[in-house]
């Protein structure tokens, strides 16, 4: 299966990941892997980076490392394909504009593709490549388009969330559902199941951690992942297919379990 690891913060920060060291903890060593993304909002806007090529192999990705962008939200995955085949428009994080935002999506898991297209049709919002996550990114936008054109702005967070999670029960029963979904104003979580090794599919699928710390504090520097500190009190959350760092805190979803982070906080959880 793929990986997935997304940061929002309170101010934003300069974000290192090393994608290679991070498939490691995922459990995608070696240079078996089907491409990667970087999804870093910045000013309303998103810019992305993907690639098909392994990570150990990219030139991008050594210039991420060494000029790192500034961002509070950062979506990332690295692809283990299962379905669609090895292109650009396969890689993931996606990204469409709805109601004149950027929203960015991101999945792990593999979903029964005739059940995904019979059971969340598609309506405005189409595929360019051939995934079963695209099609349930553009599912989703589907669902998301009656609120965020009736409010003319950002819907409330209560309406979105109703929405994800309902969408999320449905994706659930067509195979591993673990996503992130940003719309420029709240990042949202969702975990299921993920191959544990010897052990097979089950949950956990994702795990979170939240950071407070003063100006002074050290960044947070992990095999992978390097954050750096701020200049003022900083808040972050950090969500991940796997613990990046060995710190306490870190914490696995429940099955089924949205989480919904704003400016580095988890202010809202439910049982989808």
């Amino acid at each position: 299966m793929c990986e997935l690891f997304a940061m929002s913060s309170r101010i934003p920060t300069s974000v290192r990941v090393s994608l290679e060291e991070f498939s490691r903890r995922g459990g995608l060593a070696g240079p078996h892997k089907d491409g990667w993304g970087l999804a870093y909002y910045v000013e309303k806007d998103v810019r992305l980076l993907k690639e098909t090529q392994p990570a150990s192999d990219s030139a991008c990705v050594r210039f991420i490392q060494d000029h790192p962008f500034t961002s509070d939200v950062v979506v990332s995955h690295i692809r283990r394909a299962t379905q669609g085949t090895h292109t650009l428009r396969n890689c993931q994080p996606f990204q469409r504009e709805l109601g004149g935002a950027m929203h960015v999506f991101a999945h792990n898991g593999d979903l029964d593709m005739g059940r995904l297209r019979r059971e969340l049709a598609l309506g405005w919002h189409r595929p360019v490549g051939e995934s079963d996550s695209e099609h349930a990114f553009c599912a989703l936008l589907e669902r998301l388009r009656g609120p965020w054109l009736e409010h003319g702005g950002v819907p409330p967070l209560e309406e979105r969330l109703a929405v994800v999670a309902r969408f999320a029960t449905v994706l659930r029963a067509l195979g591993p559902a673990n996503f992130l979904y940003a719309d420029g104003d709240a990042l949202f979580a969702h975990g299921h199941r993920r191959r544990h090794g010897e052990l097979g599919i089950r949950p956990p699928g994702l795990h979170w951690l939240c950071r407070s710390c003063a100006g002074d504090a050290e960044a947070l520097r992990t095999e992978g992942l390097s954050i750096e500190a701020s200049a003022a009190r900083q808040e972050v959350a950090l969500f991940a297919s796997v613990p990046l760092t060995p710190e306490p805190g870190w914490r696995p979803f429940a099955e089924g379990e949205l989480a919904v982070a704003r400016a580095g906080r988890v202010v809202a959880r439910v049982l989808a």
